[in-house]
């Protein structure tokens, strides 16, 4: 990233129990930017498309989505075709972090424009170490465009 501010993941969990363990995962990991939940796909993409009840607010657009396949009102499948279909969001790299291991899964969110598939692991250590990876590589490896240097 070229800016100095803090890196920004939302997350699209449905499962408070998962969202309370990722957010100690992120924390235990060292993470050192922001991480921003929503319920589900339809709730992802309010929050991108400012609106509904994010239509007043004024979050930064995310640096990456951490996607989950399977939520109410629109599934992750959906919420990624979604994303994809917008120009603005055409480089924003999205991760699908689920629990299927199903190859049909894994083909169909490739075809979709996923940028990753992680399988969240059951362990919290294992998943410390997941989300220690997956910060390490999209915020210290590759570069991201500046979301404001992104042209539509």
């Amino acid at each position: 990233m070229t800016s100095n501010r803090q890196p920004t993941i939302l997350v699209a969990e449905d499962d408070a129990d998962d969202c309370l363990l990722m957010q100690d995962a992120f924390t235990e990991s060292g993470f050192n930017g922001v991480v921003r939940f929503v319920g589900d796909g339809e709730e992802l993409m309010d929050r991108l498309l400012h609106r509904g009840r994010h239509a007043n607010t004024d979050s930064p657009r995310p640096d990456l989505i951490l996607l989950d396949l399977n939520m109410p009102r629109k599934d992750g499948r959906e919420a990624l075709a979604e994303i994809r279909r917008h120009a603005e969001f055409s480089r924003l790299p999205v991760v699908i972090f689920t629990t299927s291991r199903a190859d049909t899964d894994i083909s169909r969110v490739y075809e979709l424009g996923a940028n990753s598939f992680v399988t969240k692991p059951a362990a919290f250590d294992a998943l410390i170490s997941t989300v220690k990876s997956i910060t390490g590589y999209w915020f210290g490896i590759v570069e991201l465009p500046y979301p404001s240097a992104v042209t539509t």
